[in-house]
Formats: structure tokens, sequence, C-alpha cells
């Protein structure tokens, strides 16, 4: 019996080596080191425009790291609050764990480099090399071009210096080191696209949109194969269930039997200052869909964009927009 305990001792001594060695291993491993771009933008007047009209109107940067006020309509940001970040995404948003968005006024990222902001936009580290959580699609962003990769960055360091302490993030396990591994390698310059491919064009915008994101079912943190663009995808808020729309091509269920000024219409309809104020009550419907930043795109845009969507393949999938939440309780 004595043996047979000592033996046993020495298998669990064993694996509890094994499994620091393991902890201490992906620790020194991951995230991998991803060098930083040695890059000055110059921050010309150009650059600075383009870059207000991507993070504020395609890739939305605005959107997510700013004060949303849902009791209107598609909850426009607060005005003030741009860049500050602190909104909380947990598990009402369906993630093990609680992410805080970043602050990325110049009163956070003003001591990092460009190229650091660059290598956070693109590859998911830090200034640290700490990895980022992947609700902020740098994967997508990684495909943007470098002119307007410089723009983006150009404008950020324009931003209202605000001083605004978020927290930090914590992520249930295994997320918590699944999370280490998503980081992509170093940036590779990409030239602007060519506009006179409307297809591809479009599909340039669609993807620093990350609109497959939001208008995709997922399960376990992967978008299901085969539903691309075909909506469904679930936000729980405290007023219901929101499912994004399907945005495929399909006649009776997406967008097929759009005409492209119709889509185009559709968008700039929320650019008034009066959809901006579309008082929404309590239980009513509403939606996290950023239709007043996404209507200032330009038509040409636009209507890439829809040559895009038209072009991909129709998937057949009836979407339930909402449910109030007395229906859930």
């Amino acid at each position: 019996m004595k043996k047979l305990m000592k033996t046993g001792a020495i298998v669990i001594a064993g694996l509890a080596v094994l499994i620091i060695s393991g902890s201490v291993y992906f620790t020194l491993t991951y995230p991998k080191d991803i060098p930083v771009i040695n890059v000055k933008v110059v921050a010309t007047p150009e650059r600075v425009e383009r870059g207000r009209y991507l993070a504020n109107n395609v890739a939305v940067c605005i959107d997510c790291h700013s004060t949303r006020d849902f009791t209107k309509f598609s909850g426009p940001v607060v005005p003030g609050t741009e860049g500050m970040g602190g909104a909380i995404f947990g598990e009402e948003s369906g993630l093990p764990g609680t992410v805080p968005v970043k602050n990325i006024t110049p009163a956070s990222l003003g001591n990092w480099s460009d190229g650091e902001i660059i290598r956070a936009l693109t590859s998911g580290l830090d200034k640290n090399g700490e990895s980022l959580f992947p609700i902020m699609p740098y994967e997508n962003y990684h495909t943007m071009s470098e002119e307007d990769l410089f723009s983006v960055v150009a404008y950020l360091r324009t931003l209202k210096p605000i001083e605004n302490e978020v927290g930090k993030k914590q992520l249930d396990f295994p997320l918590n080191f699944i999370e280490k591994t998503m980081p992509i390698e170093v940036y590779k310059p990409f030239k602007s696209p060519d506009k006179s491919d409307m297809k591809a064009y479009g599909k340039y915008l669609v993807t620093l949109g990350a609109c497959i994101h939001c208008h995709t079912k997922a399960e376990d943190g992967k978008l299901i194969e085969g539903m691309e663009y075909a909506g469904g995808n679930e936000v729980k808020l405290p007023f219901g269930i929101i499912r994004s729309a399907n945005i495929t091509p399909d006649v009776k269920t997406g967008i097929g039997s759009w005409t492209k000024e119709e889509f185009i219409q559709r968008f700039k309809s929320m650019a008034s200052e009066q959809a901006k104020n579309i008082e929404v009550k309590q239980g009513d419907f509403n939606t996290t869909m950023p239709w007043t930043m996404y209507a200032n795109m330009t038509e040409e845009d636009l209507g890439a964009i829809y040559e895009y969507l038209h072009s991909i393949k129709p998937v057949k999938n009836a979407v339930e927009k909402f449910s109030p939440m007395l229906a859930n309780k």
C-alpha cells in the first residue's frame, strides 16, 4: 500500500511539473513577438480627412470606442465622447468574461509610436506586446491599404484627449490562453484599391467594416460556414434580443430585390440631424447597427458595397429581427 501511495505521489508530482512547465513555456512563447514597423506618419490635411471618414463612416472605430445613446434609434455617439472607450462587452454579449473598450484618444495613445498603433490595428498587439481581444477586427484591418492605414493613424492623433481609465479585460479559461495565440503576422503594405473595379472595391470596404462578423451566425466563436452575411447573429440587450439582417442577394429573405438606388437611399435616410434624434421607448425595437455613421458614406462607396453584396452567394434565411425582453421572460 505504501509503495502504491508513493507511486501515486510521484505520478501526481510529475503531472504538476508538466503542467507548470507547459504553462511557463506558453507564457514565454505567446503572444508571439511581432515587430513594430519603423514609420512616422506625415499628417497631411488630406490624410486626416480620409482617416476621419474611415474611422467614422466605414471602419467605424469611433462607434465602438465612444459612448452611444441607446435611448435613440441606432445608438448615435454622444458628442464629446469620441474615442474615450469605456463600454464593456461581457456575458450579455456572449463573451466568457469582460472586455472593456480601449481609450484611443491621445490621452491614452499619446506615448504610442505610429508603428505601435499600426501593429495594434493590423496584428492585435498593444504597445506592451499584449494580445488584444479580436472583437476589434484586426484581421480585417490587416487588409487595409497602407495609405488608408496612415490616414487613420493621422486622424486618431487629432482626437480631443480624454482621460478615461477603462480597466483590464478578464477572460475565462481557456479563452484567456486561446486569445494569446490569435495575433497575426506583421503588416505588409497594401496598395490602395482600384475603384474602377467596383466589386473588388466594395469587398475592400465591406472587409474594413467587418460586416461579416455582425451579419453571420457563429457557434463557439466561429462563423458558420455557408451562412456568411445571411444574418441572424444575436445580440442580447436590456430591451430585448436583436438579430442582424440577411444582406445576401437572396430575393425573399435578403436584399436581392433591392435596387442600388434603394440600397443607397436606405443609408442616406439616416444622415439628417432628425434621424440622429429618433427617440426609442423602453422595450421598443432598437439596433446596434450604426446607421447614422454609415449614412455619411459617399454614394460611390455605398454603390460599391451594393455591387459586392450582390455578387456573393444568396442564402435563404428569414430573420426575426427583434424579440422584446418581455417575450423572453
